[in-house]
């Protein structure tokens, strides 16, 4: 790798026996990762000459010194990208770190294949944890896992049309203690890269009342100048309110112009004056590719348990986003202008059936989350529309009904036709299919990183075994779901996943899959810390492979509203609590 001379007494130190000092991460950047797409020679970061477009990091809005929101943390894109050294090449420097947070966010790529390596955070009272991180490579890593994908790739040569990528990895750390330092990994074979570092902050203060999971990013509109304005529906209340816009899968900016929130009346019509919102204290801000942000907390009285109306004013041309495809909720998009600041729905003069760009809204105070991982039949796919009818809402008004365990806000991290170990949506480009990357893929930005997660209930698996995935594959990948959730202190339930003869696609051996997946979740040796069996509630004595048709909303695989209700009302309440 190439040295600067900066690094030199970290060396000397380490040779001599003694820990170097930590440093702040850019004074050990040692690489050159960015060149100018007019002088391409100038990089080097996978030792052969290769390196990143400039022009297409500003293009996506990771233009030099900018902030960066990715899965809750906030990490600075490199002053010097494009000018100089940008990165460093992980070889066990200590870096100078602190805050407190359950995870470290690293942003990283490796070059010459994947890159693995163990590290060490020191913290402020003297103990220390290990960690280990692995940074995907920048040309053949996962795109459903990258932050950005970029188009083309620099060579001394000149610029070749091949996707270049830089992901952000978390790693998970001991909660409550102060940080200090972390040792960055010693990696053989492959280099790993390391471009920024910061700690992911507790959401203090704040319970996610609604949540949706980017699910694939698609042609919209196209919008210019219009303002969107979207249904959420509550759980828990709070005095104050924050929003939560990503620009997931992009590769191109998204700038919002003004966005307010404000509690529904009828449609689009807004009950009172809706009440504006702020981005660092500006009334619009931008979305990098890749990126999210969260707007100012604003004194706004949320109720539990009601419609809300998020809307934000999008100034200039935006033809595709990322979206959650099944709202079961109507949206509404103005006619030209800004109509965010508007209690009334008249501009708004066509509908939408998903949620664009809105990922989350949090409110002030409260016991925290519970987050269900799922895919249709949480996402509530054939419940009534704008009923709010999804097992997810019906288990947040028991909660909201009850005073024995914590009125938890109740997050629906649903995506219908959503797998647990394989990509539906590619995670890159323009697609119809909106079925999400795996959970695997999605678990940290759809779980881990959610508003104050206490919880996470876990039921999918049906989608992997209706199309030829083994029970034994899906255990794997549940496991795997527990392992890194136990890792960031949640507590993980389990849901058996429930019968569908008569579809299509569950024929008698995809039963016979399903059945082992529940006995194994039944047995002694399922990972999960409760269980709520789901199967049993809504399966027909008589015919267990098939739903009760009263719960059956017609397609077999989906129960309707009654269903869904046996559903949230067969969870024991007491197993939510952490």
């Amino acid at each position: 790798m190439a040295v600067c001379a900066g690094l030199t007494p970290v060396t000397t130190a380490r040779a001599e026996g003694h820990g170097p000092e930590p440093l702040p991460l850019e004074r050990l950047f040692d690489n050159r990762a960015v060149s100018d797409d007019a002088s391409p020679g100038e990089a080097d970061f996978d030792g052969a000459g290769g390196s990143l477009s400039a022009q297409d990091l500003d293009a996506a809005g990771w233009t030099p010194g900018r902030g960066l929101g990715v899965d809750g943390a906030r990490l600075t894109w490199a002053r010097s990208a494009g000018r100089g050294f940008d990165n460093v090449t992980a070889d066990g420097q200590r870096v100078r770190v602190s805050g407190r947070g359950d995870a470290l966010a690293f942003l990283v790529a490796g070059t010459g294949g994947d890159a693995t390596g163990s590290g060490v955070v020191r913290y402020a009272d003297g103990s220390r944890s290990s960690y280990t991180l692995t940074a995907p490579d920048w040309r053949t890593g996962p795109l459903a896992t990258k932050s950005v994908a970029l188009a083309h790739r620099n060579t001394p040569d000149g610029q070749l049309a091949e996707k270049t990528r830089l992901f952000v990895v978390s790693v998970p750390v001991r909660t409550g203690r102060s940080i200090a330092s972390v040792e960055l990994p010693r990696t053989q074979g492959a280099a790993l890269h390391v471009f920024a570092l910061s700690v992911r902050a507790p959401s203090r203060g704040w319970t996610g009342t609604w949540s949706a999971s980017p699910a694939g990013y698609t042609v919209v509109g196209p919008w210019a100048d219009r303002t969107v304005r979207l249904v959420v529906h509550t759980s828990a209340g709070g005095p104050r309110v924050r929003i939560r816009l990503e620009n997931t899968f992009a590769s191109a900016p998204v700038r919002i112009g003004s966005a307010s929130v404000a509690v529904q009346g009828a449609g689009a019509e807004a009950r009172r004056t809706p009440v504006p919102l702020r981005f660092r204290g500006a009334s619009g801000t931008q979305l990098p590719a890749g990126a999210q942000v969260f707007s100012d907390p604003v004194d706004f009285d949320v109720p539990a348990a009601a419609n809300l109306l998020v809307s934000f004013h999008l100034p200039e041309p935006v033809a595709a986003a990322p979206v959650h495809s099944q709202a079961i909720q109507l949206g509404y998009v103005s006619g030209p202008g800004d109509h965010a600041a508007e209690a009334a729905g008249s501009a708004y003069t066509s509908t939408i059936a998903y949620w664009p760009l809105l990922t989350g809204v949090d409110v002030g105070g409260g016991p925290g989350s519970v987050v269900l991982l799922g895919d249709s039949i949480t996402d509530g796919v054939k419940s009534t529309q704008d009923a709010n009818h999804r097992w997810p809402d019906v288990l947040a008004g028991r909660l909201l009904g009850q005073s024995k365990v914590p009125r938890y806000g109740v997050l629906n991290q649903g995506i219908s036709a959503n797998k647990v170990v394989t990509d539906r949506y590619p995670g890159d480009g323009i697609s119809t299919d909106t079925g999400g990357v795996s959970a695997l893929h999605r678990l940290d930005r759809d779980v881990l990183a959610q508003t104050s997660a206490r919880t996470v209930v876990v039921f999918q698996g049906i989608n992997d075994l209706r199309w030829g995935a083994t029970a034994e594959q899906v255990g794997t990948g549940l496991r795997e779901i527990v392992r890194r959730a136990h890792a960031r202190g949640l507590k993980v339930i389990g849901a058996t996943i429930t019968p569908c003869e008569g579809e299509a696609l569950c024929p008698a051996a995809v039963d016979a899959e399903r059945v082992a997946v529940n006995t194994y979740l039944r047995g002694p040796d399922a990972p999960f810390d409760g269980l709520a069996d789901f199967d049993a509630v809504v399966r027909d004595p008589a015919r267990p492979a098939r739903m009760l048709p009263a719960y059956d909303s017609g397609d077999h695989l989906h129960p309707g509203d009654t269903g869904l209700k046996a559903l949230a009302d067969s969870v024991d309440l007491r197993m939510l609590v952490p």
